[in-house]
């Protein structure tokens, strides 16, 4: 689960909602004689190029008119105190208010006459600006987005001004309940770890974090090792090499008394939180425990797992004639209005569990469904082999979808070099999707699972909630 925030530049800048192509997708339709693994083995390959002062620059050309270009740092709220948390957050806003050499209304004017979308998010471990423009403007793309990091204006009138943004955005957040209950899991199930904070901050940081806080977090963070210039697109990676260059030799590797951060391990405890509100008409309700971090060799049986569980809503089509058992259970028995398992993964920890939304008499029902989940659909104990293939087809395809367009394969190809150190193609995670084998799935989710402490977490009228000793008892039995 990853929270963004967009910020608006001029009329131009801001989320692309454009729909762009995929060239993995356009050969798969239009060479029906291509396989699926062709069309994989055919995909343009990801360069990637480290410059002296540690900054690494990855690119993948598609051909495309457009492209998409920005940095991926490996910087968020775990890399914040309790008395900083949400200086990321606040960062990101400060980033379009003006740099140096260009003052807002140019920044804003030179945005516009590219036609050019300026984007920004910041997650748990990750800070991204990334630009979609026109090929032929790359130059001047990588250009404003060094100016943005590297020189931030940083004034107090500016600080000021987004404050009272930042706490009407936070007030936003409030009424998004999926975000709430999730933060809220984070919270109990890494209490006491800088894993528990959010992104955005409390309102408390938001307002007292001063312009000195913002420019000690630029610098203790970031730094040219800890960034990706990535693009994707009609990029040519020479070129955007000697972009990076020109643009980011100056950007400092070296900390000050060579006060590396150096991130602390983050435990994850079995507990539960509730907000209970008898006035809301449904309950918000996430169970998890802890999963797979990102290189772990478990990832993909669990991504296969989730993938068998499905997800459901109450709106879309299908109903008790769904792939999913536990989707068609809900459908038909009309236990909840959505429902879908997911999976978190971070450099050393993660989250696997189910979030659902039902009314307040079918609380319990879900709560029973959702950990049998584990079990009923067989992920402890005898998944077959039509469950596991049909979960792999469904993860393949989730894979492919995702990158529809030059902005995510930008996006994916930041997070897997900062993750990685390079990014996986689709032919390997294809490869690992196909070796992964029922036993595989029994083994690794009896790993995970089985007799697990798990974290929860509920917003809404949830006094039928189980009690939280039933509901870890549960766990034991999952295999009974």
């Amino acid at each position: 689960s990853k929270m963004a925030s967009v910020c608006r530049v001029g009329s131009t800048v801001g989320r692309s909602l454009a729909k762009y192509r995929n060239p993995i997708l356009l050969s798969l339709r239009r060479q029906s004689s291509v396989s699926y693994a062709q069309s994989l083995a055919g995909a343009p390959e990801t360069r990637l190029t480290a410059l002296d002062n540690g900054l690494r620059v990855a690119s993948e050309e598609t051909g495309h008119a457009t492209c998409t270009v920005g940095l991926w740092i490996g910087a968020g709220s775990r890399y914040e105190s309790e008395k900083n948390n949400g200086a990321g957050f606040f960062l990101e806003h400060m980033a379009f208010k003006g740099t140096k050499k260009h003052p807002q209304t140019a920044l804003e004017q030179e945005v516009e006459s590219m036609g050019a979308h300026l984007s920004a998010y910041t997650s748990r471990e990750h800070t991204a600006y990334y630009m979609k423009t026109l090929a032929k403007d790359l130059p001047k793309a990588v250009e404003l987005l060094s100016e943005v990091v590297q020189h931030c204006s940083l004034n107090e009138a500016d600080v000021e001004q987004q404050r009272a943004v930042v706490l009407r955005e936070l007030e936003e957040v409030e009424g998004n309940l999926q975000e709430v209950c999730l933060d809220l899991l984070h919270a109990t199930a890494f209490q006491g770890t800088p894993l528990s904070y959010s992104v955005l901050g409390p309102s408390s940081n938001a307002r007292t974090l001063s312009r000195q806080d913002l420019v000690e977090y630029l610098g203790s963070h970031y730094k040219a090792p800890r960034m990706v210039l990535s693009a994707a697109g009609g990029v040519n990676h020479e070129e955007l090499v000697g972009l990076a260059k020109t643009h980011f030799s100056g950007l400092s590797f070296e900390y000050e008394g060579d006060a590396i951060p150096v991130l602390s391990p983050c435990r994850f405890t079995g507990s539960e939180i509730r907000m209970r509100d008898d006035a809301m008409p449904l309950a918000h309700v996430a169970i998890a425990v802890e999963g797979a971090r990102v290189g772990s060799p478990d990832i993909v049986p669990l991504m296969v797992a989730n993938s068998i569980i499905g997800s459901y809503d109450i709106k879309s089509g299908g109903g008790k004639n769904m792939s999913s058992r536990l989707a068609a259970m809900a459908a038909e028995e009309n236990f909840c209005e959505s429902f879908q398992a997911f999976h978190s993964s971070y450099s050393d920890t993660g989250l696997m569990g189910m979030y659902f939304v039902t009314d307040m008499h079918h609380i319990e029902d879900m709560m029973h469904w959702s950990q049998n989940a584990w079990s009923v659909m067989n992920m402890c104990t005898t998944v077959t082999d039509s469950d596991v293939a049909r979960g792999k087809k469904s993860l393949k395809a989730s894979l492919v979808a995702q990158l529809n367009g030059t902005t995510p394969i930008c996006d994916d190809i930041g997070r897997h070099v900062l993750n990685y150190g390079r990014r996986v193609p689709l032919a390997e995670w294809d490869a690992r999707i196909n070796a992964v084998t029922p036993k595989m799935v029994r083994d690794v989710c009896s790993k995970y699972i089985y007799d697990k402490c798990p974290a929860v977490a509920a917003v809404g009228p949830v006094e039928q909630l189980p009690d939280y000793n039933r509901t870890r008892a549960s766990m034991y039995w999952l295999r009974f």
